[in-house]
């Protein structure tokens, strides 16, 4: 494809990878925390799918007045200098510092076992989710897929926690994901009320779990005994997340008279100009949300939704 030029004066270009097949934003936990920050801070920013790693040989990475930024940590350090946002104004020191062992937590342990899920142990079903285009795309997929698989071996043998046992490996992303839900609890946000910057790690990867690996075991842990974290996913991409919809939805986290209105969704697009505070589909007309209440009347967006109703309401079904 031929590359388009492009003007970064005083505009957001975020270089990621190329969506997905199943509906979901990206297969990778960085790429969606990186554009769900975006979103949570209300900063317009252009995508950009040109496969291109950054000079560190990173992804994501963004280009903002010709300079480019590499590494999410870097890239929001760099935007909160800029443009002077700042998603953790409301936190004290203490939760600051617990905001970055959660953040590290997530980063440097959890998201290898997560990866391993997806990219060794599920990467059948993976591979059906990478979106390649051609009269090879089957072959360069397969290619892909396991070079990927080789390459996440590699690294996380080079981490150490590649060194354990596929169970031992489980039992640690286990405990993890149940300190994520120990954090969370009954609150809206794992910091309180109001979205945070850890808010957009936790939900880069806890998504992956919800959306991108069926039948494996941090699915099933998360859409089961830790029902929290599965209302938090589905909290957070109702809010920031407004035209993300696909075939695949559990009807656990949507009430019966929203099921249908939830339809209207709008596909995600692959090079589109983005603004949190007015979107608009390629006619120009403003995309609309979709209902936010249980079949309780509860709205999913609050933190004291009842996790024993869901069950009963679920079991009744």
């Amino acid at each position: 494809r031929k590359e388009e030029e492009l003007d970064s004066k005083d505009a957001i270009i975020l270089h990621q990878f190329s969506r997905p097949r199943n509906g979901v934003p990206s297969l990778s936990p960085f790429c969606l925390k990186m554009e769900t920050y975006l979103r949570m801070a209300d900063l317009p920013y252009q995508n950009y799918f040109d496969g291109k790693l950054s000079p560190q040989g990173k992804m994501p990475w963004i280009e903002y007045n010709h300079k480019k930024v590499s590494g999410t940590e870097f890239i929001i350090d760099f935007l909160e200098e800029k443009l002077g946002v700042n998603l953790n104004k409301h936190l004290g020191p203490h939760e600051r510092a617990v905001s970055r062992a959660v953040t590290k937590m997530v980063e440097e342990h959890l998201y290898w076992t997560l990866a391993y899920c997806q990219w060794v142990e599920n990467l059948h079903e993976t591979q059906k989710m990478v979106s390649l285009f051609g009269p090879f795309s089957d072959l360069l997929k397969w290619i892909f897929c396991h070079l990927t698989k080789g390459i996440v071996k590699r690294e996380m043998y080079g981490h150490g926690i590649g060194r354990f046992s596929e169970e031992e490996m489980y039992t640690l992303m286990e405990k993890d994901m149940r300190t994520l839900a120990g954090l969370l609890g009954d609150k809206k946000y794992i910091m309180g009320s109001t979205v945070s910057t850890v808010d957009a790690t936790v939900f880069g990867h806890l998504a992956q779990a919800m959306w991108t690996l069926p039948g494996t075991r941090p699915e099933r842990l998360i859409k089961g005994e830790l029902i929290n974290l599965a209302m938090y996913c589905e909290r957070i991409r109702r809010k920031f997340w407004p035209e993300w919809h696909h075939d695949d939805d559990n009807t656990l986290y949507e009430s019966e008279e929203s099921s249908e209105a939830s339809k209207t969704y709008s596909p995600l697009r692959d090079f589109s100009f983005y603004s949190r505070t007015e979107t608009f589909d390629e006619e120009g007309n403003s995309i609309s949300q979709t209902p936010d209440t249980d079949y309780t009347g509860h709205s999913l967006f609050d933190s004291d939704v009842d996790m024993d109703e869901y069950r009963d309401h679920e079991q009744c079904k």
